[in-house]
């Protein structure tokens, strides 16, 4: 069987890993992120097109996830199934900080009266973690697993302030940041200038720069040896909820949260 061109990210990927990278395994991987929000049903052709693979590679991909139950196809339609949420599961379960964050969200957000998630840096972007919603019509997981820009949001930006100057310049130099809204700023100085003022401050307030008409307050959430781990978050839409109110209700209570779960993080 011919082997499969490689990108040049998997060629990188390749070199540095040794011979102890299984490529089926990531492009398997990357066929399965190939699904989302905009994409809950994709054609063999359209998978094929987003992972830049070969049809035949992304056919038997997708047969397999078929076959194991975590896809599943009308004979042109390939949809994941919900046995894909076991993969998240298995973080969560394995990992002790959701168990520690979920209560803690949920009594920050019920004092609040709005949304309070926690989440972790991945590549480029954020990834929710944890979230509690006064809502009790949304239910509290349809959040986690969500994806935000690094740069444009104030969770990307309190985690990221915990970089120093040579790891920060680094991720600037490769990120392409996107304008999402008219507010969004993508220009790099003013980014950098942005991330070093939350460091200095100890919170991110962005403005409408993820989506118009929503803005969100976010600290760092660390460990006892002062190393950061996530970020707390409290969004809100901007019609509701004042600047002033994000900075001196919501920063408050988010800030005596992350002092809260400090003590329980080891």
């Amino acid at each position: 069987m011919p082997r499969v061109k490689r990108s040049e990210a998997e060629q990188r990927l390749v070199e540095a890993a040794g011979p102890e990278f299984l490529e089926a395994l990531a492009r398997g991987l990357r066929v399965i992120e190939a699904f989302g929000r905009d994409r809950r049903q994709l054609t063999l052709s359209d998978a094929a097109k987003a992972v830049d693979l070969p049809r035949a590679s992304v056919r038997r991909t997708l047969s397999t996830l078929v076959q194991l139950g975590y896809a599943e196809t009308d004979g042109r339609l390939f949809r994941l199934t919900p046995r894909i949420l076991t993969l998240a599961s298995s973080y969560l379960q394995a990992n002790p900080l959701s168990d520690i964050l979920q209560p803690a969200l949920e009594r920050a957000s019920a004092a609040v009266g709005e949304a309070c998630s926690c989440a972790v840096l991945d590549g480029d972007d954020v990834v929710m973690i944890a979230h509690a919603s006064p809502n009790r019509l949304v239910a509290v997981s349809a959040q986690i697993g969500l994806r935000l820009p690094g740069v444009s949001s104030s969770l990307g930006r309190a985690l990221l302030a915990a970089l120093d100057d040579r790891a920060l310049d680094k991720y600037l130099t490769r990120i392409k940041p996107a304008k999402l809204t008219p507010t969004t700023v993508i220009d790099k100085a003013e980014i950098r200038k942005a991330i070093v003022k939350t460091r200095a401050d100890g919170y991110s307030l962005v403005d409408q720069e993820v989506e118009t008409g929503f803005r969100s307050i976010s600290v760092p959430l660390q460990r006892l040896d002062g190393k950061t781990i996530a970020a707390l978050n409290i969004g809100a839409h901007s019609e509701r909820c004042s600047l002033d109110t994000m900075r001196k209700v919501f920063l408050p209570k988010l800030l005596v949260t992350a002092d809260e779960l400090q003590r329980q993080l080891i």
